[in-house]
């Protein structure tokens, strides 16, 4: 599975030349509040592109959480929802875009998730200059990724929990 990392400006700009085959898009944009621009809104895909998740979750950090009147718990309430997502894009082997307003933060955190979930390779999205993923959208992306497929039926009892242990021990030495 590929996984990229675009842009507000770089999505629409493959909205315009057709998204490729076999690709699964994540969507952030900013949630409606008293801090979202007038005017703004979420990139629009076509009604008839199917494999799409769009994740309306503040660009922040945990120490402003209460701030914005949320918990660690009640940040990005969807993510399970996401998970579900990413993993049956991957059984389905497609591709998975991961876009946000600059292609910086919570798209790079997502991928890094991901990469990290799958091949253990998400530290090389943090240690890329080009981003600064959010953490606080990684280890949230991370947690509910291990949390579905630890919990999958698709999974026997026997296979999974050394998959859930290992995944849970390349995590710990990245975040450490």
């Amino acid at each position: 599975m590929k996984v990229d990392i675009l842009s507000r400006c770089a999505i629409e700009e493959l909205l315009n030349k057709g998204i490729p085959a076999n690709t699964a898009i994540i969507s952030f944009c900013d949630p409606k509040s008293k801090r979202t621009p007038i005017g703004y809104a979420p990139v629009v895909f076509p009604s008839d592109f199917e494999f799409v998740f769009i994740a309306a979750v503040h660009d922040i950090d945990i120490e402003i959480l209460g701030d914005y009147g949320l918990t660690y718990e009640t940040y990005f309430p969807e993510v399970n929802q996401l998970a579900d997502f990413v993993l049956n894009a991957e059984r389905q082997g497609l591709d998975i875009i991961c876009q946000c307003e600059y292609g910086q933060s919570r798209s790079a955190a997502c991928a890094a998730a991901i990469m990290e979930y799958f091949y253990g390779t998400g530290i090389k999205i943090f240690a890329d200059y080009r981003y600064y993923p959010n953490q606080l959208i990684f280890n949230k992306v991370y947690d509910a990724l291990k949390a579905a497929k630890c919990t999958s039926a698709d999974y026997t009892p026997d296979v999974f929990p050394q998959d859930c242990e290992s995944k849970s021990a390349a995590h710990d030495e990245v975040v450490s």
